[in-house]
């Protein structure tokens, strides 16, 4: 069945002018009282973080780091919906999201230390210094099923304050005044746990927002080989509503993302976001795109580049080039300081490794941990027996 897809929700063209889309006009309200100084935050956001992508990919070519996971061209749709969302909103990422990272609080040497090997995870999920934003997760589609069962305790919580204890599949308006939001790539649209998550999502009505960073390539298949409709017309088909941004938007995303954290927390259940972006660098440090996709076609999106975009806006709304070169300057110096102190970084405690890995103490666990400290003193048997 051939059916027609509305235009994608679109504020800005490719070019940065003020050109709304007809399907922007339903959410055009969320954007009011949203002005230059809110777009100038969002652009700061954007610059810094593309900074420390920068520096962060130069310190792996370096061996600094075993692994680095660049950001660059996906940058707008992260500071529209991290900047819609609550304090009191719960967010679980994939390990792309590094500016979300930092609207939410997580230090940019935080997020290095796991790509250095120097920490499961790499900052404190309890700590409210880090905004409620969850670990990043490196087995892909597992973060669909966390953010589920976390927003239906969102759920569970609500009713259990109201008194009420029935929990009824497909039971509407239990508001939770707080929501979940889940970020993954279109790549792992095609997992069993992405499908498996809006299959609950959608049966207990979580509040929750599935945001699809749709860069046209999980590593090197293209999304037309994983899909032949548009992504957002899965979750139609979970009973999810669900719509198609364009991803390099940071107002798009901002005004969709408000109204869909919106509904979710006043009980109108969970939300599917497609942001339509592209990932203009490698897939990791580890990958080599100009094995599998055109030169043309990078040349395209780089043409869409939401932080130029922006900054096109920016200047149509008076913002002088003083704004500029000082974020600029900023960010530079900034992602320099993050360098160092990453490298400075110490080496953790070995025994570290097996902290947290159960919730409860396990033999399996207690025996690694005796085997690498009999490992780790043999060498100071050695070094005596030298001596």
């Amino acid at each position: 069945m051939d059916l027609q897809d509305p235009e994608p929700v679109r504020f800005l063209d490719d070019a940065g002018t003020y050109a709304p889309s007809a399907t922007a006009a339903e959410y055009a309200e969320e954007l009011e009282g949203v002005g230059v100084a809110e777009f100038q935050q969002w652009y700061r956001d954007m610059v810094s973080t593309r900074a420390f992508d920068v520096e962060c990919t130069h310190l792996q070519r370096q061996g600094q780091l075993a692994l680095w996971v660049p950001s660059i061209g996906q940058e707008g749709c992260q500071a529209g919906i991290g900047r819609a969302a609550e304090p009191q909103d719960h967010i679980f990422p994939a390990y792309r999201e590094h500016t979300i990272a930092h609207i939410r609080g997580v230090s940019r040497v935080d997020l290095a230390k796991q790509f250095r090997g120097l920490t499961h995870g790499g900052w404190d999920v309890t700590d409210p210094a880090h905004g409620n934003f969850h670990l990043y997760s490196l087995v892909l589609g597992t973060q669909t099923q966390h953010a589920t069962g976390y927003a239906l305790g969102q759920v569970l919580d609500a009713k259990r304050a109201a008194a009420d204890t029935a929990l009824d599949a497909g039971e509407a308006g239990t508001a939770t005044g707080e929501a979940t939001l889940v970020f993954y790539g279109d790549g792992t649209t095609s997992q069993g746990d992405a499908n498996e998550s809006m299959i609950f999502a959608a049966s207990y009505q979580t509040p929750e927002v599935f945001v699809v960073q749709n860069n046209r390539w999980a590593i090197s298949v293209p999304v037309a080989r994983q899909s032949r409709t548009p992504l957002y017309r899965r979750a139609l088909g979970f009973g999810i509503r669900a719509v198609q941004i364009d991803g390099n938007d940071p107002l798009a995303a901002y005004a969709v993302a408000r109204r869909f954290l919106k509904l979710a927390r006043t009980g109108h259940g969970p939300g599917y976001i497609e942001a339509l972006t592209y990932r203009i660098g490698a897939h990791t440090t580890s990958d080599d795109p100009t094995r599998y996709r055109e030169e043309d076609e990078l040349a395209h999106w780089e043409s869409r580049d939401p932080v130029a975009r922006l900054e096109a806006h920016l200047r149509s709304l008076g913002v002088t080039d003083e704004f500029f070169a000082e974020v600029r300057e900023t960010a530079d110096r900034e992602a320099k300081a993050a360098r160092d102190a990453i490298l400075q970084l110490p080496p953790p405690e070995p025994d570290s490794m097996f902290a947290h890995v159960y919730s409860e103490e396990h033999p399996r666990i207690e025996e690694q941990r005796a085997w690498l400290a009999r490992y780790e003193a043999s060498f100071t048997e050695q070094e005596g027996a030298g001596a």
